[in-house]
């Protein structure tokens, strides 16, 4: 595997889930393939799972990690061809990226949506300049669309915790006062659609993701009756993605916030967030403070995730 970027790349799920769950059992098993091996994680936005649990997955694989903030401590980057570059960025994004290949064996980069045009952000701009030109292998730790290795911690999550073969899971919207990107929920719906899971999306209408990422998934308008049944709540906010409100906060509806007497709805339902979470917007204190809460859990699967995936690109090297 040389690149990272959707569950397409990681090939059959089962697979993926047997090794996720080996190296779990023994994370330090495979240090001779990072060994004398660098990679580079490359931010332009903030991270603490993120950074933490692939660092950490990088160490167990015996690798040297180096991180770059783009927005601290590194000269101000432009990522437009045919710009007079007369103002703030003394580098180019694509002089750049070769010289950061030069650097390393492996490169992470994370790079938001900025909601300034939907086509430029779909289209994932940065994260495939860094595939076309850096010469090395290259994998997402969240990109404008997709967070994959996010999704896939949510894959390991749910196959540990489910009671049945085929858990009814539901995506759900919740309010915050952030114009938040659709790459989480994209990315989930996009990986739960490669399960055959029953799989439920509910959002408030002017909420609806772009069809390639909603797939299969029923979508339900009323959260209460997509509740019902539920084994898994996974609550997320993401802003508008239809125009003309691409990227905007059309709704704050604080009744769609996940409270207990929503939770009563589901069939003992576990909850799930990629955090960080704003407590009493998106879910309330008893609900993510209960015993059936799991983002810690989920959390800490990220570092499981982030070292299959180089695990598979140091395989490939």
């Amino acid at each position: 595997m040389r690149y990272f970027t959707n569950v397409h790349d990681l090939g059959n799920l089962k697979d993926a889930l047997k090794e996720a769950f080996e190296i779990k059992s023994n994370r330090f098993g495979y240090q001779e393939l990072g060994k004398n091996k660098t990679l580079m994680m490359i931010f332009f936005n903030s991270s603490l799972r993120t950074r933490l649990s692939t660092q950490k997955a990088a160490m167990n694989l015996g690798m040297n990690v180096m991180v770059l903030d783009i927005n601290q401590g590194a000269w101000k980057l432009e990522t437009e061809r045919g710009v007079i570059m007369d103002g703030d960025k003394p580098e180019h994004l694509l002089e750049a990226i070769p010289v950061m290949g030069c650097y390393c064996d492996i490169i992470g980069v994370r790079s938001f949506a900025k909601f300034e045009n939907k086509e430029d952000d779909y289209q994932e701009k940065i994260l495939n300049q860094f595939i076309q030109y850096s010469g090395r292998p290259v994998f997402s730790m969240e990109a404008a669309t997709r967070h994959p290795l996010q999704s896939f911690a949510d894959l390991i999550t749910i196959e540990e915790y489910k009671t049945k073969e085929k858990p009814k899971v539901v995506l759900t919207w919740a309010p915050h006062p952030r114009p938040l990107p659709q790459a989480v929920a994209n990315s989930f719906s996009e990986w739960m659609n490669a399960t055959d899971y029953e799989f439920v999306i509910t959002h408030p209408k002017g909420y609806e993701l772009a069809p390639e990422f909603v797939g299969n998934a029923k979508v339900e308008y009323n959260q209460k009756k997509a509740f019902d049944g539920a084994d898994f709540i996974y609550a997320k906010n993401w802003s508008a993605y239809t125009d003309p409100n691409y990227g905007k906060v059309i709704n704050t509806d604080r009744s769609w916030t996940v409270d207990s007497e929503k939770m009563a709805l589901t069939n003992n339902a576990f909850f799930m967030h990629c955090l960080p979470v704003r407590r009493n917007m998106i879910v309330s204190d008893d609900v993510i403070e209960s015993s059936q809460s799991i983002v810690i859990p989920e959390a800490a699967n990220r570092e499981i995730s982030a070292q299959v995936v180089l695990k598979r690109i140091l395989e490939s090297l």
